[in-house]
């Protein structure tokens, strides 16, 4: 990457950007920016109505193991596709806190979960309005399982809104960056010894992904914690409320793994990483 993020701008400054990332397959990612993200509908027998979502954010929730998991944790889960999916999943003596930090779209959350699931399942769902980075200062270790789909750039989204791509910066990345480390490190102070945090985003950049999870690293192996990085299963017959769903192709990262629309009919993109906190060596 050139020394000039400082001076990029706007729709040349963005794909120059990402042009740098991601060399000559930029331009076949670009070309499927436009087209449909291969939603699927979720319906369950007895809810009100059926939700769509992109078959690449079913494969990134369905990547959080919640076997023996009493109290999960959706830390960002508006507007409710993924905390639907968590909801399927888990055991019948579950409870699934699902959280969201801005009251309009918490209440997008509210009518997911209770038009989308039946009842016997939306009475297990508790759903909050607050700012999940500050959540650790509240409690810590009370999660068995945690899934932090973070704000992020949306590279997607910004690159067919003329007025948000108009605006763009590598500024936008660094500020997004800072946000998501708060809610990060917060996820990890909550997160039982033994338990799992999934961490994902839609953003292309490796600011929001990789790094962020190796900033994630360095932090808390100070304290004598030690981190585990699990190849994530996908459990095709714990999603026979869904329709369509098909094998997508999935990359590894250095920590994690990436859908990218390019390679998948327009899914994606989406980056997840599946974390297992391990006993302190210091307890």
């Amino acid at each position: 990457m050139k020394n000039q993020n400082n001076v990029l701008r706007g729709k040349e400054g963005f794909e120059e950007y990402y042009k740098n990332l991601y060399s000559n397959r930029w331009d076949d990612l670009l070309k499927t920016f436009p087209l449909n993200n291969n939603p699927v509908e979720y319906k369950v027998p007895g809810s009100q109505k059926s939700y769509f979502l992109d078959i690449a954010s079913v494969y990134a929730a369905l990547a959080l193991p919640l076997s023996g998991a009493e109290n999960i944790l959706d830390m960002c889960a508006a507007p409710g596709g993924k905390s639907l999916v968590l909801a399927s999943r888990m055991e019948k003596q579950s409870i699934l806190s699902s959280n969201e930090r801005s009251p309009d779209r918490k209440r997008r959350l509210d009518a997911s979960i209770n038009e989308c699931l039946p009842p016997e399942i939306s009475q297990r769902v508790k759903t909050s309005c607050s700012d999940a980075s500050t959540w650790c200062k509240r409690q810590s270790e009370a999660f068995d399982c945690i899934l932090l789909d973070a704000p992020c750039s949306s590279e997607r989204h910004v690159y067919l809104d003329e007025k948000y791509l108009s605006q763009w910066s590598p500024s936008r990345i660094k500020s997004l960056a800072i946000e998501q480390w708060a809610l990060l490190s917060s996820a990890y102070r909550l997160l039982l010894p033994g338990g799992y945090l999934l961490y994902s985003t839609c953003a292309l950049a490796d600011a929001e992904n990789d790094l962020l999870v190796e900033r994630l690293i360095k932090k808390f192996l100070k304290n004598g914690n030690e981190f585990s990085f699990k190849e994530p299963k996908f459990p095709v017959e714990e999603i026979e409320n869904f329709t369509k769903v098909e094998e997508l192709k999935i990359e590894k990262t250095k920590y994690g793994y990436q859908i990218l629309p390019d390679v998948n009919n327009g899914a994606g993109p989406i980056y997840f990483c599946l974390i297992r906190k391990e006993v302190s060596l210091m307890a």
